[in-house]
């Protein structure tokens, strides 16, 4: 049975909560704004969105409107108590409701709600953390929000709440004795988030930490037992992956319920058989911006060149980055020693404190555009002038046909385009180079983009967007130019990348120790291609067993033909749509059946 057809229970309004609605954070706005389409299917306008307010990305993010009906009351109410709102609709699929709540409270609130989750709850009060009294304002935002609507209407409010940044009002709420079911997810433990960044083996260590102790360790006590209760307390505990729900039994002290993964809108990807068109059309900027970065110091055959990439938070680590330049490493040697004429580029994008964008990189794009548009007008000229004379008969030389000017126009923009450096690792001045951990390990590995490489790396610590001088393309589309994605990450509840990799029609490496990887193990039958997305083991793996594992896999790829590649960019966009939200918002439907179930277990 199809329960989204079913419509919301009688009377019930479902809240979702989270740090990430309308405020792009990290993984959980993906999800939140691939999953509205699919929630407002089943709950209409009984489905609410609750986020903190962020006043510029709210602008971006929403389109303002009154709120009419029962939740104008709500609102009103609300207002008049000094709680400040924005109600409007997320312009995302489905344009679901959302009520953005001012988090900003004076020092002296955030004293009372500190001292009162100590009190009642047993919550360190942490102090000196912005993000955590940020967290409390918003939780008790939530909690009045809440509240008003069981004191100003008739609703019965189900309310699902993500991480431990939405789910401070959790246990206060449940504590008031409101009629309020609640569900609680955790993306990832925050023990288990630190732990594994430290550069442990979570897995190896899991069944002997201590989580009180672990968490005073990195100095998030507040975070770890807002968790904590949040999980122990809701009326449903669910988790994206099985691997991550391992690490919340331990940590958090309860099994999840439910697991609930994680899909996407694919109707946003889906091109049809355009989509190959797409990859050639988006493959060309690629090279231009390749041609503007490599080939002021040498060039080589774009029709032999391969790009790959990983793409994620600055967590080298926990993103397999370190991985990754291991593998380029060894890819480099194998391609030198077989002395094969194909070129591989890497791209490591991310995000980190920059100054600036190189000022070398910049001039070569800059050169680059003037001498593509001097050679534009000298082709126009150029056919003009010859298609005059050969239509009088006329048998000119070329060379004849361009004007001096831009004969010397163009010979100085050659001359100003080349360079005797070698290419830049990174398009961007960083703000501590000397401290930079994929700058180290690119130097430790000798990765310089020298002219015999035949593996060049391009470390991007940006986000990839159109207002980029370099690029002027959106991420998405710059996925969609390249050959290949790799994610092959030592810690990752779940990792969207490699599933929008899927969904644009890009094969894909994920890991066993990634919440997605370790479900399609788990729920997609084995196939004997591994092309369109393999799954590298890791778990119980040493790191260089991994990296020559991952190193076989990459140069398998490497040595494909095109209509191989073809085929497996067919299969890839293919077979994602099998984690689509309509296929996996199931899981989340049963959570908030079950938590009503157990909230109203005579209703």
């Amino acid at each position: 049975m199809d329960i989204a057809k079913l419509g919301p229970p009688p009377g019930v309004v479902l809240f979702e909560v989270a740090w990430e609605v309308c405020h792009k954070v990290g993984g959980i706005y993906q999800v939140l704004r691939s999953k509205a389409h699919a929630m407002r299917a089943r709950w209409g306008d009984h489905y609410v969105l609750v986020g903190p307010l962020v006043p510029d990305m709210a602008e971006l993010e929403i389109e303002r409107e009154p709120a009419e009906d029962w939740l104008g009351d709500v609102i009103k109410a609300l207002e008049a108590e000094g709680v400040r709102l924005v109600h409007g609709r997320w312009l995302v699929g489905g344009r679901p409701r959302v009520v953005l709540i001012d988090h900003k409270l004076p020092p002296e609130r955030i004293e009372v709600i500190r001292h009162r989750l100590h009190r009642d709850h047993g919550i360190a009060p942490a102090r000196g953390n912005a993000l955590v009294d940020d967290v409390l304002g918003f939780g008790e935002g939530v909690r009045s929000l809440i509240q008003a609507v069981v004191q100003h209407s008739s609703i019965r409010p189900l309310v699902h709440m993500h991480e431990w940044l939405g789910g401070a009002a959790l246990a206060p709420l449940r504590r008031s004795g409101l009629p309020v079911a609640t569900v609680f997810t955790t993306h990832a433990t925050s023990v288990g988030r630190y732990v594994a960044s430290s550069g442990e083996d979570l897995y190896e260590v899991l069944a002997m930490l201590d989580p009180a102790r672990t968490a005073d360790r990195f100095n998030i006590t507040t975070q770890h037992e807002i968790e904590q209760r949040c999980a122990q307390e809701a009326h449903v505990f669910t988790t994206v992956s099985p691997i991550t729900g391992e690490e919340c039994e331990r940590l958090l002290g309860r099994a999840p319920d439910l697991v609930t993964p994680n899909g996407l809108d694919l109707a946003r990807f889906y091109l049809g058989h355009d989509f190959q068109t797409h990859h050639a059309q988006y493959k060309e900027q690629i090279h231009r911006f390749v041609m503007g970065h490599f080939f002021p110091s040498y060039a080589f055959d774009l029709d032999r060149t391969l790009y790959v990439f990983n793409a994620g938070r600055f967590e080298p680590r926990n993103k397999g980055f370190d991985l990754c330049l291991e593998v380029m490493s060894r890819l480099n040697a194998e391609l030198r020693a077989a002395g094969s004429d194909m070129t591989v580029v890497f791209f490591i994008v991310t995000s980190r404190s920059t100054r600036s964008l190189e000022p070398r990189a910049l001039h070569a794009r800059g050169v680059l555009d003037d001498l593509d548009e001097a050679t534009v007008r000298i082709g126009r000229s150029v056919a003009e002038r010859l298609f005059r004379m050969s239509a009088a008969g006329l048998r000119p030389k070329l060379d004849d046909l361009v004007d001096d000017y831009w004969r010397l126009r163009h010979r100085r923009l050659q001359h100003a385009f080349a360079s005797h450096q070698d290419p830049l690792l990174c398009t961007h001045v960083l703000d501590e180079p000397d401290r930079d951990p994929i700058i180290a390990h690119l130097q430790h590995l000798g990765l310089r983009n020298a002219r015999e490489d035949r593996v060049k790396v391009v470390y991007h610590p940006e986000f990839i967007g159109p207002v980029n001088p370099l690029w002027s393309m959106d991420y998405e589309q710059f996925v969609r130019g390249c050959h290949l994605g790799i994610f092959p990450s030592c810690y990752e509840p779940w990792g969207y990348t490699p599933l929008e990799c899927l969904a644009m029609g890009v094969p894909a490496i994920t890991s066993d120790l990634a919440g997605f990887g370790r479900y399609v193990l788990e729920t997609t039958p084995r196939r004997d291609d591994g092309g369109w997305l393999q799954v590298l083991p890791r778990r119980g793996k040493r790191y260089h067993d991994a990296a020559a594992d991952l190193t076989e896999r990459v140069l398998a790829f490497c040595r494909l033909d095109r209509p191989a590649r073809v085929a497996l960019r067919n299969q890839a966009e293919q077979q994602a749509h099998a984690f689509d939200w309509s296929r996996l918002a199931s899981a989340y439907h049963e959570a908030h059946d079950q938590a009503l179930r157990r909230a109203h277990p005579n209703s």
